[in-house]
């Protein structure tokens, strides 16, 4: 099974990598030496969890549909390809868009677009992949070995970027994405060969597929997944939604080069990592919900150190902010994710993740969408663009506060009885519905 492991984390690796040039790299480039609105920017990126709904559509139909006797190869394959050529295009468009804006906004939109939809078609592939090739047991550790070759692959993909693009110049940056395009293609395939057996029809069971209205009406009726729902939706948006503005306000307060930005990536990550191989230990000792505390505070009082940089002027502050906020990222995660295993009911375990992986998805849309909007309001009424990062970085410690509140009320014990509560009728007309 090792061998299946680690072809799932390349394949893992791959899809994050293309992600990585456009968050940490051509974000920046687009809003600080393009000049392009913070707001239509982040719309742009955050399209993959715009597009994140559509994970349920192409899940069900893969699992009937296969291709050439596979099941789950041929739409890794093909999101894969999407996601490489539309990184590829990406910066291209990024410069067209800064010179004729009707012609740059249709290209920004294919190739955005492109990235977005094969991120959600190959990880909707290949975590159901790792699901049934894995089996109950295996799942944790399969997801595990997954994550840590994820975050390795996104440091050393921040740390070459930031090489290729020294000095920066619009071709460095393009060369940059063809090289990252071409090295996820590469590893993505390797991780494909032979990894899935053809699919005979009726010889597995295929995982149940729910529809919006069954996640809503599950939600709603169990007040603790409500709350549990609403944690989640603001801690990540906290947490995540500076991911497109933390390299800009480097270039704007501090006035860092795009090589040093791009760097900030693989600080955040080193720290991320660090967090996440402690979090197992400190979860042992503390619990879960301490955990989760504790990496929300961290990540908040480094958001508010982030803040104060701007004010003060301070790199090294900054610096300190940003190795708080990859700590308690790593710890949130690691805490939250055990969590949400626990906010489950046996009966409705792909019910209750579905409804937590949209929880992710629409915070990290909010999130990226309100920073975007704030900063360039403030931007525009102050007359001064690091005022707009600062308010944005207060606001998003304020939402960390205010999930700090909810957490507390939070109470698995309670969420498994209000569950277990749910009438015969009900319990039959969600399993009818789905």
């Amino acid at each position: 099974m090792i061998r299946e492991r680690l072809q799932l984390g390349l394949i893992h690796v791959a899809v994050a990598m293309t992600l990585v040039p456009i968050n940490s790299t051509l974000n920046r480039v687009m809003i600080k030496e393009l000049g392009i609105s913070a707001t239509l920017v982040a719309l742009l990126v955050s399209l993959p969890y715009l597009f994140s709904p559509s994970q349920i559509a192409i899940g069900s139909y893969a699992d009937h549909h296969p291709w050439w006797g596979r099941r789950r190869t041929p739409y890794i394959l093909l999101g894969l390809l999407l996601c490489v050529g539309g990184a590829i295009l990406s910066p291209y468009a990024a410069f067209v868009l800064a010179a004729d804006r009707q012609a740059g906004l249709v290209l920004c939109i294919l190739a955005f677009g492109a990235w977005g939809m094969g991120y959600n078609l190959a990880a909707v592939s290949y975590l159901s992949l790792a699901s049934e090739l894995s089996g109950e047991k295996g799942r944790a550790r399969t997801i595990a070995i997954m994550w840590f070759m994820m975050i390795v692959s996104i440091i050393l993909t921040a740390l070459a970027v930031s090489r290729i693009v020294d000095p920066f110049s619009p071709a460095a940056l393009i060369r940059a994405f063809w090289l990252v395009g071409a090295t996820a293609l590469l590893l993505g395939i390797v991780g494909l060969i032979r990894l899935e057996e053809s699919f005979v029809p009726g010889d597995t069971q295929t995982p149940k597929r729910y529809s919006w209205a069954t996640l809503l009406r599950i939600i709603t009726s169990n007040r603790q997944a409500t709350l549990f729902f609403c944690y989640l939706i603001l801690l990540l948006a906290a947490i995540l939604g500076q991911d497109i503005l933390l390299e800009p306000f480097g270039g704007e307060a501090f006035g860092m080069p795009v090589t040093a930005t791009t760097r900030i990536t693989a600080v955040w990550g080193v720290c991320f990592l660090v967090a996440l191989l402690a979090a197992s230990t400190l979860e042992g000792r503390l619990g879960k919900r301490n955990v989760a505390r504790l990496g929300a505070w961290g990540a908040l009082i480094g958001l508010v150190f982030i803040a104060l940089s701007g004010l003060l002027t301070r790199q090294d502050v900054f610096y300190g902010g940003v190795v708080l906020l990859g700590l308690g990222s790593g710890l949130s995660t690691v805490a939250n994710l055990s969590l949400m295993l626990d906010m489950t009911t046996a009966g409705n375990v792909g019910l209750f993740i579905g409804a937590w992986g949209v929880s992710s998805a629409l915070a990290r849309w909010m999130g990226s969408i309100m920073g975007g909007a704030v900063r360039d309001i403030v931007t525009l009424l102050a007359n001064n663009p690091v005022a707009g990062y600062v308010i944005v970085f207060f606001i998003e410690a304020l939402l960390l506060f205010i999930s700090l509140l909810l957490l507390r009320q939070v109470d698995v014990e309670a969420f498994r009885q209000q569950a277990d509560r749910q009438t015969v009728v009900e319990r039959a007309s969600l399993m009818g519905e789905a």
